[in-house]
């Protein structure tokens, strides 16, 4: 407990001296924040950063509805035709002016630039032409259902083209958007300071001075902090701490479903790690899913509050497909597959888990489980920004890794399974798959949409380019000074219309 308690006042003593100017939220997050650019960022606490930092052209409500954020409107002429009508005299950062131009400039470049993680998002995009300085006109190379949706995230992000161009591949060391919130400073694994931008085009609902994110990765820790006061709010809280801080008195808790899942990624084709039986065999990835019980693994470490799955569409979606079950544990069964592959026992496989202490247990459980089957597990504890490079690039035979989610299917599985998609790290590929992807994209029907997307499940649960475990929920604590939060399945943190008082 000393030590806990004296993490606390490590946290609240590295504050920023500038920080305890005006009003301060300090927000502790499971994870440090990965590149801040949008064009190339992939880590959730990034995006809730990002929420502070930089306005999209649409947003999502509470009902996953799409409402105006840079645009005040928008309309399809034609079905590969999207019309943006973007709202004036909303300055960048750099005091330049955020206009159809700039627009044009930040699509392009999350389309265009090395690395970025926006290319499968906006892959159906062919051109953009700019009316007028207040008119955008996107034009698809085919009709696609999810595109406005994916303009509510980063991809939708529009970036300071002055900045941009300045600070060439060193932007994210000083990233300029049209947020509330102006980039103050970073501290790799200790903290991100905003401040409020004076001249945000909807000022009067910014109502606290600055925020800082500080990345916990120890659930216990980050707990121990809220409670300690050294914190105002947590996102990403872990189950196994709710109890806890719904016993607080000066802390709320809010507790609400999320669009995402866990999941781990298969090295079926990204190079040399994937040359093993695992990586090779669909049977043998088979047999290790067998091995897992999906329940039991969210009673232990959970506290039974998660849901388990075997596809990447949230129950919450409409195109959700009730047909698509996750198998239950049949350790006989596994073993049979394995004899049938022809491999030799144990099968050794090196699990990459992120370095918090809910996914080391995740992690230790499966192993437990999967040596019943045949499966020699050896746990490969990584930092999380670590993790995601090794993935990457190949660096992993299997990687317990979650995805937040998305307010459309389509950005819970094309980046991840379709051929060449940028988040593709285990370098899948299946000319069925990308069919029905494709297709999925094509059709506003929901019903048809589902049925494709029940085809790509059932085939992933064939390949096993992910092993799919189970949807979460979101947990945040806040002091009770806080208030103004709302809860949006996407899972960020929205700072408009937020207050604190003491």
């Amino acid at each position: 407990m000393r030590g806990l308690l004296l993490a606390a006042a490590a946290a609240l003593l590295s504050v920023p001296a500038f920080a305890q100017q005006g009003s301060v939220l300090r927000m502790g997050m499971a994870e440090d924040t990965d590149l801040m650019d949008p064009t190339l960022s992939r880590t959730y606490v990034g995006r809730i950063m990002f929420a502070g930092l930089c306005d999209k052209l649409v947003d999502i409500n509470q009902k996953l509805e799409v409402v105006p954020q840079l645009a005040t409107g928008f309309e399809w002429p034609d079905s590969k035709t999207l019309v943006l009508h973007l709202r004036q005299g909303v300055k960048f950062h750099d005091g330049t002016t955020m206009d159809a131009a700039a627009v044009k400039y930040s699509l392009e470049r999350h389309y265009n630039m090395e690395g970025s993680t926006r290319r499968g998002e906006l892959s159906s995009m062919d051109h953009i032409e700019v009316a007028d300085p207040a008119t955008v006109r996107i034009v698809l190379k085919s009709p696609s259902s999810p595109f406005l949706a994916t303009l509510t995230d980063r991809s939708g992000m529009i970036v300071s083209p002055k900045a941009a161009e300045a600070e060439g591949k060193d932007f994210a060391l000083h990233p300029v958007c049209a947020g509330p919130y102006s980039f103050v400073e970073r501290v790799p694994q200790d903290h991100i300071t905003l401040q409020r931008f004076p001249d945000y085009w909807d000022a009067d609902r910014i109502k606290i001075d600055r925020v800082i994110y500080r990345p916990i990765p120890d659930n216990t820790v980050l707990t121990s902090n809220i409670k300690a006061g050294a914190l105002d709010m947590t996102v990403e809280n872990v189950p196994s701490d709710l109890n806890t801080l719904k016993s607080d008195p000066k802390l709320n808790v809010v507790v609400y479903d999320g669009l995402g899942y866990q999941s781990i990624t298969n090295n079926t084709d990204n190079g040399p790690k994937s040359k093993n039986p695992y990586g090779q065999n669909a049977l043998v990835r088979k047999a290790f899913e067998l091995s897992i019980d999906r329940a039991a693994l969210i009673h232990v470490v959970y506290n039974d509050l998660y849901t388990p799955t075997a596809q990447a569409v949230p129950p919450a979606s409409p195109m959700y497909s009730k047909d698509v079950e996750p198998p239950a544990r049949d350790v006989a069964k596994a073993k049979e597959l394995l004899k049938q592959a022809g491999v030799s026992l144990p099968v050794t496989l090196n699990l990459m888990v992120v370095n918090a202490p809910d996914q080391v247990q995740t992690g230790e459980v499966i192993q437990s489980m999967a040596s019943e089957a045949g499966f020699d597990v050896k746990l490969l504890k990584t930092e999380f920004a670590t993790s995601l490079s090794m993935s990457e690039r190949g660096d992993y035979e299997a990687y317990l890794i979650g995805w937040s989610g998305r307010t459309d299917p389509d950005a819970n599985l094309w980046s991840f399974v379709h051929t060449g998609g940028p988040l593709n790290a285990s370098h899948y590929s299946n000319k069925d798959m990308d069919g029905w992807l494709d297709q999925a994209r094509l059709t506003t029907d929901i019903s048809q949409r589902r049925e494709l997307y029940q085809k790509v499940s059932e085939q992933s649960e064939k390949d096993l380019p992910l092993t799919y475990l189970y949807t979460g929920k979101f947990i945040v604590a806040m002091a009770k000074g806080v208030s103004g939060f709302v809860p949006v399945p996407d899972g960020l943190v929205r700072l408009q219309g937020m207050t604190m008082s003491k």
